[in-house]
């Protein structure tokens, strides 16, 4: 599971010890909700369907997925369906591709999601293995699903102009400046990124 709320602040507490800027920001905006989701093949298909449209229009999608597959469906019951069949379920040819590309890799064993390697990059090679999820994705399921608490997704936009702001830097860093600015928050990068996306989404800043 994703980090709790308790673990966010102990670890952002830890932070605030070792780093003013990050203790003066905790006083500001508080704490951040936890982002928990649960760890599993069906969040990482969610993903997918969730591309590049809006919430409500992934949650039709997965309503009528759930309605054609069943609750809790497995790999094979989505592999089984046609391309007309998962058409009209609201999946477009190339989210098919990607939710086949996933299943496959799944049903035959290849990625195993309640046995991933424990090395954060490694886990990030084998996740984006998967066609349609690229590093940035692997990434956000290892913090939200399983909770690793030094992932640190750098290309993020938000994290990127969060960074800015707690920062008071006169650019948005690019995605390598980003992950270069967080290595002295090493090993809790992963609360901080949760944090630095309550503290963009803050009004009152």
């Amino acid at each position: 599971m994703g980090l709790s709320a308790e673990q966010l602040r102990a670890d952002l507490d830890a932070l605030a010890a070792r780093d003013p800027v990050v203790a003066r920001a905790i006083e500001r905006v508080g704490y951040p909700d936890a982002r928990i989701r649960e760890p599993g093949f069906a969040t990482m298909l969610r993903t997918i369907v969730g591309q590049q449209v809006s919430v409500a229009s992934a949650q039709s999608v997965w309503r009528k997925l759930e309605d054609e597959l069943g609750t809790d469906f497995a790999p094979q019951a989505l592999l089984s369906r046609d391309f007309d069949t998962l058409r009209a379920c609201g999946l477009s040819r190339q989210k098919q591709g990607y939710a086949r590309s996933l299943c496959e890799l799944a049903e035959s064993g290849a990625l195993d999601f309640s046995a991933l390697p424990a090395d954060d990059e490694e886990a990030i090679a084998l996740l984006t293995q998967i066609k349609g999820i690229g590093r940035w994705s692997a990434e956000i399921y290892l913090l939200f699903a399983e909770g690793r608490g030094d992932i640190w997704p750098a290309g993020d936009l938000a994290v990127q102009e969060g960074v800015k702001r707690l920062l008071k830097l006169d650019e948005r860093p690019g995605e390598k400046a980003t992950r270069q600015i967080a290595e002295p928050w090493s090993p809790q990068r992963g609360s901080m990124a949760v944090f630095i996306w309550h503290f963009y989404a803050n009004p009152a800043l």
